[in-house]
């Protein structure tokens, strides 16, 4: 800390530097700004988070290593970030404990960096603008709750690429209030696949839009580009791309889902919904592990619009035969669709 106070007041550019061959145990920490000039932050070193759950207090809960209202500032790597998440899992509670997290840190670069076994989710960046984030590697078990590879929230103007993550949740997550998001050079799985939410839990109003996703790969992830929202939400989910995807043994390759439950309780129908329209599906192939391979679950009463699918080929582990499942989609156009949409142009009672 006393390191980084004096980057931080530097009135020149400063790096700070975690050095080579050296394992820094740490409990949670906070890198606060503004500060006076540009940072580069270079982990050539380990870093690895407490164990002790005693080391944790109720304030710290949902960050191990956070960087506030920084500005300006580059994360590189060739280290490793640890953030030893066994004891978590095995106490685990769902509370989104992020191993590093980005706040409100405009112009920020993150590239060359390993992270493991986070306590929960791996990267989170949330109220940030103009984000470039790339070859991260990003490791948990496959059975590890809650442990997204990158999480984005409430930022806008994010470039991620040639990413290879591996983890028990989702590869990426993009929530409400992000913009302008995209994707690229993607490897995915194990994992819960690449996620537009969930939105609108708790009858909240969540907006996502401007996102693509452009050449990725899922190996036997549980979801391939999947949308989830929560009935009683409000909002929209619009302007989405999922384009020149590979997929091998996924079980839900293409899927949107309006009726996201992930409670103990049922949810039980309600007639708001977050609105999904303006999606487009185009050269998607490869294999799924299920029988229904493209699944469109839509509100009743606030269909999927817009939808457009283009250059898809989804089969069975051996070349065999799948099928599409659809509630309540409006298509736009379909073309060159294996397994053929469920009902083209038409609403689906």
């Amino acid at each position: 800390m006393e390191a980084w106070k004096e980057a931080c007041s530097s009135g020149v550019p400063a790096l700070y530097l975690v050095p080579d061959r050296r394992i820094y145990l740490l409990k949670p920490i906070t890198f606060n700004g503004p500060c006076k000039s540009n940072i580069t932050v270079k982990i050539v070193g380990t870093l690895e988070a407490s164990s002790k759950l005693s080391d944790w207090d109720e304030k710290s809960t949902t960050h191990w290593v956070l960087f506030h209202r920084i500005e300006n500032l580059t994360v590189l790597g060739g280290g490793t970030i640890n953030g030893n998440g066994k004891i978590w899992w095995e106490h685990s509670c769902k509370i989104n404990t992020s191993a590093v997290t980005f706040y409100s840190c405009n112009n920020l670069r993150v590239e060359d960096l390993s992270i493991k076994d986070s306590q929960q989710i791996h990267i989170s960046i949330e109220e940030c603008n103009n984000v470039r984030v790339s070859n991260l590697t990003i490791d948990a078990p496959e059975k590890s709750p809650n442990t997204d590879g990158i999480h984005v929230a409430n930022t806008k103007n994010m470039l991620i690429i040639g990413c290879m993550i591996r983890t028990g949740d989702d590869c990426i997550s993009i929530v409400s209030g992000s913009h302008n998001v995209k994707a690229m050079n993607i490897v995915c799985g194990p994992g819960h696949g690449i996620s537009i939410g969930s939105l609108g839990a708790t009858n909240s109003v969540a907006n996502v839009s401007d996102v693509i996703v452009d050449s990725a790969t899922l190996n036997g992830t549980t979801n391939g580009v999947r949308i989830k929202t929560w009935q009683g939400g409000q909002g929209h989910a619009r302007n989405i791309l999922f384009q020149n995807i590979n997929m091998h043994q996924v079980y839900n390759p293409i899927i949107i889902d309006q009726n996201y439950c992930d409670s103990k309780d049922p949810c039980h129908e309600q007639k708001s919904a977050v609105s999904v329209s303006h999606v487009i599906y185009k050269n998607i192939k490869g294999t799924s592990a299920s029988k229904v391979a493209v699944k469109f679950t839509c509100s009743r009463t606030l269909p999927c619009q817009k939808i457009k699918m283009k250059n898809i080929r989804l089969v069975g582990q051996d070349g065999g035969s799948t099928e599409s499942l659809c509630k309540h989609v409006k298509w736009a156009t379909t073309e060159m669709v294996i397994p053929p949409p469920c009902a083209n142009g038409k609403l689906l009672l």
